[in-house]
């Protein structure tokens, strides 16, 4: 009875020791060998968050090749393309396709930048017009500038990808950020005037990165957000002058002002006149004195000299 009993314990005991080892070895490989863990430090310096900045690029710059390998399109993959059109169109009628291309623009969500037109021999007209469109419309805006062209002599078309510069802005922006707020907990725990003073030193350096790292990517989004079309026009038709009707010929009162200046030049002269001898009356008599002294003497002279000698008087 003994052995009929001994072989099934047997068998147990060594199924029990299989299973004991087993969650051992198991253990061990979820632990991977690490030893006791290691504590961080509470603090971190400028070290640590530069290279946490690395990190957080590199995991964005890993996001940016992964959407690349899905939908292209700008706006569904989250690109940041900035788009530059250039369009010089011949048209019929210049005046109304100006009308037609600032309307459109409006009805887009766009406004106009800039607009010149000038005139060629004053006949044909001819202009400028700079546009920025929102980049989700800013093909259904030039297939509208196109067709209202009778010709399209130019067409230029290119876009810049600034994805990954706006991508490590946001990415530096935030290093910035943390780095701000780290030294602004420094500084209300700092307790020598030695160590505000250097805080402040480097708070103020950052704060001027954070603001330029601010403007350029706010520059970067603007032009992104809103694309630039230039459009130059230039009218194929010569502008007929119509013939004016007598109404508009203002014959009497172009008389009545030919009256006036002739008769205000005249006033003037007169006035002219007036003003010289009035000013200058005493020099006038002087020289007139003088004259008529010299006529007096000459007269008389000659008189003497039609006398008989008797009646001379020396």
């Amino acid at each position: 009875m003994k052995l009929k009993w001994f072989f099934p314990v047997f068998i147990l005991l060594l199924s029990i020791a299989a299973c004991s080892s087993n969650s051992e070895g198991t253990d061990k490989s979820s632990s991977g060998g690490k030893g006791p863990e290691q504590t961080e430090p509470e603090t971190l310096n400028k070290e640590d968050i530069a290279f946490s900045e690395q990190e957080e690029r590199v995991e964005k710059a890993g996001d940016t090749d992964g959407k690349k390998s899905g939908d292209t399109s700008p706006e569904s993959s989250g690109r940041k393309v900035i788009y530059n059109a250039d369009l010089q169109l011949k048209v019929n009628n210049y005046t109304e396709v100006q009308g037609k291309l600032e309307n459109k623009a409006i009805s887009y969500g766009g406004y106009i930048v800039q607009s010149q037109t000038s005139t060629f021999e004053d006949e044909q007209l001819s202009g400028t017009m700079v546009f920025r469109i929102p980049q989700r419309n800013f093909q259904s805006f030039f297939h509208d500038a196109e067709g209202t062209a009778e010709e399209i002599t130019h067409r230029n078309v290119n876009g810049q990808d600034v994805t990954e510069e706006f991508v490590d802005l946001e990415s530096r922006l935030r290093s910035k950020k943390a780095v701000e707020a780290r030294l602004l907990s420094f500084m209300d725990e700092a307790e020598k005037t030695e160590d505000l003073l250097k805080i402040s030193a480097d708070l103020a350096d950052v704060q001027e990165e954070i603001e330029q790292l601010a403007g350029r990517k706010n520059f970067l989004q603007n032009q992104t957000d809103y694309s630039t079309v230039t459009v130059s026009l230039e009218e194929t038709n010569i502008l007929v002058p119509k013939v004016d009707q007598a109404s508009d010929l203002n014959t009497w009162q172009k008389v009545k002002k030919q009256l006036a200046v002739n008769i205000n030049v005249l006033l003037a002269l007169v006035s002219g006149i007036i003003v010289l001898i009035a000013g200058n009356l005493p020099i006038l008599i002087l020289i007139g004195m003088v004259l008529s002294t010299i006529w007096i003497f000459l007269r008389r002279k000659k008189r003497m000299n039609h006398l008989p000698p008797q009646e001379k008087k020396y």
